[in-house]
């Protein structure tokens, strides 16, 4: 029997043996409650939002929507809520992508069921969490941008056209390809192509890169 103090958890993940998997790890763990389950990102926030969970592990590759569109989403109808991203991998864009749109936490699926119990306590106490086997990467890729601008600093960028500036304020703020689509009513490889012309307008080598420079030169809030 659930106690009232128990951290309530949502699962979602389009794979079924794998969320059942994570189900029953934490079913195990004293003190945590899975409390609903879904299999795509819209269902994500749907079941979410309907429970009001302490925190949701949500899958970042969902049809329907992208489990970084889900979290933007969710954590605008439910502020309070602390989202674990799970992946098959440690791409520093995409942990970037995942922490702007609102996630507290990220983990690569290969993480033991322990870790995972570990890191949802985490979260659930105000904390963030990243998987150590991501710790030291992520580390040398910000460490790696920092010394460029520090050595030389981007160099002046040519003028973004209205239609950039929108693609790079989206970025900053979390957005995939999927969601500066829908916003601006473009198709998503058009996408791909406005996010290459801002890299190289603005000198920089990645999308995190050029988040970065969007929150340091104003263009957005930090």
């Amino acid at each position: 029997m659930a106690a009232d103090d128990d951290i309530r958890v949502v699962v979602c993940d389009d794979h079924a043996l794998f969320r059942r998997g994570l189900v029953m790890a934490l079913e195990d763990a004293p003190g945590i409650e899975v409390v609903g389950e879904a299999a795509d990102g819209h269902e994500a926030v749907s079941v979410a939002a309907g429970l009001g969970p302490d925190v949701v592990l949500m899958d970042v590759s969902m049809p329907v929507m992208s489990g970084i569109e889900a979290t933007h989403r969710l954590r605008e109808r439910i502020p309070t809520v602390r989202v674990l991203m799970l992946s098959v991998d440690g791409d520093e864009d995409t942990v970037f992508e995942s922490i702007r749109a609102g996630a507290s936490g990220y983990i690569v699926k290969e993480t033991p069921s322990d870790e995972i119990v570990e890191s949802v306590r985490a979260l659930a106490a105000g904390h963030a969490f990243v998987s150590p086997s991501l710790a030291t990467d992520l580390i040398a890729e910000f460490a790696s941008i920092a010394e460029r601008w520090t050595d030389a600093g981007p160099v002046r960028p040519a003028t973004l056209s209205p239609r950039e500036q929108r693609v790079l304020e989206l970025l900053a703020d979390g957005a995939d390809n999927a969601r500066i689509a829908a916003a601006l009513g473009m198709t998503e490889h058009g996408v791909r192509n406005h996010v290459r012309n801002v890299l190289a307008k603005l000198h920089l080598h990645t999308r995190t890169e050029a988040v970065l420079y969007a929150v340091r030169e104003g263009i957005v809030p930090s």
